[in-house]
């Protein structure tokens, strides 16, 4: 059993909307905190968004700010991504990762990494 499970992607117009959701069933939420990174064909992993489950305190790289919101429901242990306003350039593959330490997630060095689920926009 994995340790986080992605879903939500597929394929959007430019302009339309999707909600990725990170499911975390075998680790204690609280003690990390959780995030989004993207990995496009030909290019290097980024980090879009972080949230820290212990004070809700959230980041977002400059690319999404505005369009993205990461929120969390710790009963569920789920961390979601909802994305509004998307561009073809939002497309590729979108990993849920686990950091007991920020900085080290939103540096892609996390405890743990999703499978990656596909998003493609379409133009």
């Amino acid at each position: 059993e994995e340790e986080l499970v992605e879903s939500g992607g597929g394929l959007v117009q430019a302009g339309g909307s999707l909600r990725l959701s990170c499911v975390a069933p075998r680790i204690t939420f609280n003690d990390y905190a959780i995030g989004w990174f993207r990995q496009a064909p030909g290019k290097e992993r980024e980090a879009l968004s972080c949230i820290k489950i212990s004070d809700d305190s959230t980041y977002y790289t400059d690319s999404v700010k505005g369009r993205f919101t990461i929120s969390r429901d710790n009963a569920k242990n789920t961390v979601s991504l909802q994305m509004n306003s998307l561009k073809p350039e939002d497309t590729a593959v979108y990993y849920c990762a686990a950091g007991r330490d920020p900085t080290g997630l939103r540096n892609g060095r996390p405890d743990y990494w999703g499978q990656g689920t596909q998003v493609t926009v379409s133009s």
